[in-house]
């Protein structure tokens, strides 16, 4: 029965139970912590154009899933679409496997609400660097959704399926890049990828990259970087993490504003994910991209 129990837990995320929990559930990360142990099989799996074409390609992808529409999206509604495109990028963003948009929505909106407070779970400030890089999610009040935040995304039974079933996805893309492997390995041996490499490369490596400089805006960018708005945080800009995280580094802009779809302010602030919105508005598949408001950009800063 404790071994049933202990996989519904994995598998449906309705059957856990409420938690304010601060510890570390081990036996609930395990495929956290899997993912990572992933990584080591580069070793002896090696690697092909192909699988890091792949690892690349879906680290792109994936990584604007999450800062285009987990983040400036469903967070906080800087822009407008479609309930079938929508789902479309919710299931792009739980390919990445950072659970489900209700839930992802639900923890930033705490954060902007909460920041650099006791109640920030990942506040570097409050609970030190390791628990806000990722130590956070790991714990039985990470796991939990407060729905307090998100009741205007619960009215999509889609979206609410997504965050009860987070691994679904996952697991179909999983699934998916090893089936393209044992195609190539055996219909196309010249472009030497195997079934290893595509799941290594392709799942593994690119899953734990998309992590970490996703994480590194809850960590590194509350307190390396300058600031340019006095927001009564530690949010910082910082072109570095910008670069890494397609814009996201722009951090103390965003915490001054956090509806806009744009995070670099200036012209020379560098925000890939913004300019893939635009793009996409000229698509006609999202609309109303929400700007900075010219008072709110000329406020008095506090460092240039």
């Amino acid at each position: 029965m404790k071994k049933r129990a202990l996989l519904t837990r994995w598998l449906d995320n309705k059957t856990a139970q409420e938690s304010h929990d601060n510890r570390i559930d081990w036996l609930r990360c395990l495929p956290f912590i899997g993912i990572h142990c992933l990584c080591l099989g580069a070793w002896w799996a090696g690697v092909s154009p192909v699988a890091l074409s792949t690892a690349i390609a879906l680290y792109v992808i994936r990584l604007f899933a999450i800062t285009g529409f987990y983040h400036r999206y469903f967070s906080h509604r800087a822009f407008k679409t479609s309930r079938g495109f929508q789902f479309v990028m919710a299931v792009a963003g739980n390919s990445a496997v950072q659970r489900g948009p209700i839930w992802w929505a639900a923890h930033h909106r705490n954060h902007h609400r909460y920041s650099e407070k006791p109640k920030d779970l990942h506040s570097p400030h409050q609970h030190g660097y390791w628990r806000s890089h990722m130590g956070w999610f790991m714990t039985g009040a990470g796991f939990k959704t407060d729905v307090r935040y998100v009741r205007d995304w619960l009215r999509y039974p889609e979206l609410r399926a997504l965050d009860r079933f987070d691994w679904v996805v996952p697991f179909i893309l999983l699934v998916a890049l090893a089936g393209a492997g044992a195609v190539m390995e055996h219909q196309a041996p010249w472009l030497e990828t195997s079934v290893a490499q595509m799941v290594v490369w392709g799942f593994g490596i690119s899953t734990v990259a998309v992590y970490h400089v996703t994480y590194t805006i809850n960590s590194l960018a509350h307190g390396f970087g300058s600031q340019r708005f006095s927001t009564g945080d530690d949010s910082r800009n910082n072109l570095w993490l910008a670069l890494l995280t397609f814009g996201e580094g722009w951090h103390n802009n965003h915490h001054h504003y956090p509806s806009s779809a744009r995070q670099g302010f200036r012209w020379w602030e560098i925000d890939l994910t913004y300019y893939a919105l635009v793009l996409l508005s000229w698509t006609g598949l999202i609309r109303d991209l929400r700007q900075v408001p010219a008072p709110v950009l000329s406020r008095a800063t506090i460092s240039q």
